[in-house]
């Protein structure tokens, strides 16, 4: 029934007018000005291990990109400001290491307080600011803990609260808190060698940002250390107003060598060392490293470097040696999993898609039992990781989790029996993408939400679901900055297109108020890249409203390859990129053409990292007519430049498969590009290399290719500023009005 309804269009009701607030034109000024138009969207909420507060990253009415840290009473409402980015910081520069971290993290840009650490003890909270490190209690007094021209990066309250550990230098250092004596627990830091954090790769595509893991009690800590002397080494020249500087980056590009790993488990000093078997054959990626409940096993999870076997790995902490306790293998790739969970009985959670679909799956006494079943996915979010799981309440053996069992276009949280299980509960509302976090006990939840008319909510439930009250209800009332503009706020319509090969494609539209014999441009917006879901019932925010506040039909369609699909679906993509996920859009173009609204000679495509590739791709393979014109944003042009795990894991390597590469690349087919196109890239980009676009620039150039060119200095893969983050939607709009409206708006 379920799969019957999405095949029909289904129309999602545009948000109220605001009574008595006078209505106002959008703007890219004001989109990109603060207060945000989204209203006060909170990032990184938590809840205290006892769950009695709330905490959140809130953005500041005058400053949108500038986060402070915020705290709300679980039981009374009250909310008050913990730590003041702006009174607490040094305003100190922070070190490149820390800001490639940021990036890795998508937070490249972004000021003030970027993420926190609660003390499992609850009573305090661990806070980096400017590369320094503070110790914020809940009384509103803030220590601390390190005054050094150094940034410290990657810092943790250990599990049993006695010390706070951080990298400076390259080397791992806890901080006695009862002493507030430093001590190194490593030394061999320095030159390529690093230990404590986790490498490029590691923080960019498996979705592993640290090095450091504390077992229960603070009895040992497992530490990995990485050796870059064998990663090819990138020269990025960052030009920027003032001047260029050069950075020897370390990327290890596909077919190339990785960094070597090891893993070693020690004393809370950094005595009693014990090195880590993780096997035989060196080239492997480490992708997760978990503690049992007692302490006495360490969990790691070892990926082949061709990424199709995942072998979970139990540690004898006392020794070193290693067991596999069991593998999962594919035939293309084993997509990462956040689902594992060791219970405090001795059994195991576990994500896997070794029915087609994420399911998650018990494993006690070497017995697989599956708790979910169906044709639909335990979410999958980021670059192919399942997320899936967001607590566990052993005392009533309940595991919580977000799927899309009802819709494949929602996030819902569930709930199930693991000793038990039946058909999973659902106990969030219908219509909403969902996300949530509980506390240490899984007793309550902080669910964070948000429809196509209403922007990001937070919200406090206990473990039925029933919500106890509003942390952030960010309500569309008079007082919301985006009440000027609710009147012209436009419906979201959902639908389906087939596949050439049967499958139902997902898109969503948004059209002007249509006018009978009028057509209409599109701005068709597309990502297409593997495990990414673009097209669900969530707040897209104010700028594609803008699109069609100028007279744009909206549109984005998910083409095979995106995730929360299946295997079947996803894997299609495998050694053929740039192949059906370009067709699939095509697709969308073309049932765009036969809509009596639409001009079918007027759909403008535009696309961003993996989304610019597209556009390349879109661009070389239309037939004349299909596309008006293109804006491809920071591309990917050769597969061969791009980083080891994500490549490999869809293309192979490319010196085994080289021809695999070149089917895909993007630069012998570009002089092919007849169609209008504007290329833009950050000149300090160190995810997708400005070396992609040199590289079709100069192929564009030589063959005599035209085509329009803005590139952003001192800009990294994120476009961060106010002003600067309008410059390129105003030169997206002046590029389009001129290519395909044909009319220049005025400066």
């Amino acid at each position: 029934m379920r799969h019957i309804l999405l095949a029909l269009p289904l129309l999602v009701a545009a948000a109220p007018a605001t009574t008595g607030v006078p209505q106002k034109p959008l703007t890219l000024d004001r989109i990109y000005a603060s207060p945000s138009l989204s209203g006060p969207t909170p990032r990184d909420v938590q809840l205290s291990p006892d769950g009695r507060l709330a905490t959140l990253l809130k953005p500041r009415a005058d400053e949108r990109e500038r986060y402070d840290l915020w705290a709300v009473d679980t039981t009374a409402g009250a909310q008050r400001m913990l730590v003041d980015s702006k009174r607490v910081g040094s305003g100190a520069e922070i070190s490149e290491a820390e800001k490639m971290r940021r990036e890795r993290a998508r937070v490249g840009g972004t000021k003030g307080i970027v993420d926190y650490d609660w003390a499992p003890d609850g009573k305090t909270i661990l806070v980096p600011i400017d590369g320094d490190l503070y110790l914020a209690g809940l009384d509103g007094s803030v220590r601390r803990l390190t005054d050094t021209p150094q940034s410290e990066i990657d810092a943790h309250v250990s599990e049993g609260g006695r010390y706070v550990s951080f990298v400076r230098d390259q080397n791992l250092i806890a901080l006695d808190l009862t002493t507030g004596r430093e001590k190194p627990l490593t030394k061999e830091g320095g030159g390529t060698v690093t230990c404590g954090t986790a490498e490029f790769v590691a923080q960019e595509e498996m979705d592993r940002t640290t090095g450091t893991w504390w077992a229960p009690g603070d009895g040992h800590v497992a530490v990995e250390c990485y050796d870059e002397a064998k990663v090819k080494t990138v020269t990025r020249a960052a030009i920027g107003a003032d001047g260029t500087k050069t950075f020897d980056q370390r990327y290890p590009a596909a077919g190339t060598p990785n960094v070597a790993v090891s893993l070693t488990v020690m004393s809370a000093d950094g005595s009693h060392r014990q090195k880590v078997d993780l096997g035989a054959d060196p080239d492997i990626y480490v992708a997760r490293v978990d503690w049992s409940k007692d302490g006495r096993t360490l969990y790691v999870q070892r990926q082949s470097r061709d990424q199709k076997t995942l072998d979970l790995l139990a540690v004898d902490p006392a020794t070193g040696a290693s067991r596999t306790l069991f593998s999962e293998t594919s035939k293309t790739w084993v997509n990462l999993t956040d689902d594992f969970r060791p219970l405090a009985d001795g059994s195991l959670i576990w994500g896997s898609e070794r029915s087609g679909y994420m399911h998650l799956y018990r494993y006690a006494d070497g017995v697989w039992t599956q708790l979910t079943h169906g044709d639909w996915t335990v979410e999958m979010n980021g670059q192919s990781h399942s997320t899936g799981v967001i607590g566990v309440d052993e005392a009533q053996h309940r595991l919580f989790f977000a799927a899309n069992k009802d819709d494949v276009l929602e996030s819902q949280i569930y709930t199930i029996d693991y000793l038990h299980p039946g058909e999973p509960q659902r106990i969030t509302e219908r219509g909403y993408w969902n996300d949530a976090v509980m506390d240490k006990a899984a007793t309550h939840l902080l669910v964070t939400r948000s429809s196509p008319s209403q922007p990001s909510q937070v919200y406090l439930a206990d473990a039925t679901g029933r919500r106890v009250s509003w942390i952030e209800e960010n309500r569309l009332d008079a007082a919301h900055p985006y009440a000027p503009y609710l009147a012209a706020h436009r419906p979201v319509t959902y639908g389906t297109i087939k596949a050439a090969d049967g499958s139902d494609l997902h898109y969503e539209m948004i059209t002007p108020k249509l006018v009978p014999g009028k057509h209409y441009p599109v701005f068709f917006e597309h990502y297409g890249g593997p495990g990414s879901q673009q097209v669900k019932r969530s707040w897209m925010g104010p700028l594609p409203q803008y699109w069609v506040s100028k007279g744009w039909i909206y549109f984005q369609i998910d083409n095979r390859g995106s995730a929360n699909r299946g295997t079947a679906f996803g894997n299609q993509i495998y050694h053929a990129m740039g192949s059906v996920e370009v067709a699939d859009q095509a697709t969308g173009a073309r049932w765009l053409q036969s809509q009596k609204f639409v001009d079918p000679k007027k759909i403008a495509i535009f696309g961003w990292s993996y989304g610019g590739y597209m556009t390349l791709k879109m661009l070389e393979t239309a037939p004349p007519g299909l596309y008006a014109a293109g804006v491809s944003g920071a591309p990917v042009t050769r597969w061969e430049l791009y980083d080891t795990h994500y490549t490999e894991r869809y293309l192979g390597d490319p010196t085994a498969v080289p021809g695999v590469y070149a089917g895909s690349d993007a630069i012998a087919q570009a002089p092919s590009i007849k169609t209008p196109m504007l290329l833009m890239h950050g000149l300090s980009d160190d995810n997708v290399v400005f070396e992609n676009s040199a590289a079709l620039i100069n192929k564009l150039q030589e063959t005599d290719t035209p085509f329009d060119m803005m590139l952003y200095v001192g800009q990294t893969h994120h476009i961060a500023g106010e002003g600067r983050q309008a410059h390129v939607e105003k030169t997206i709009e002046r590029f389009l009005d001129d290519k395909v409206l044909h009319e220049l708006t005025p400066p």
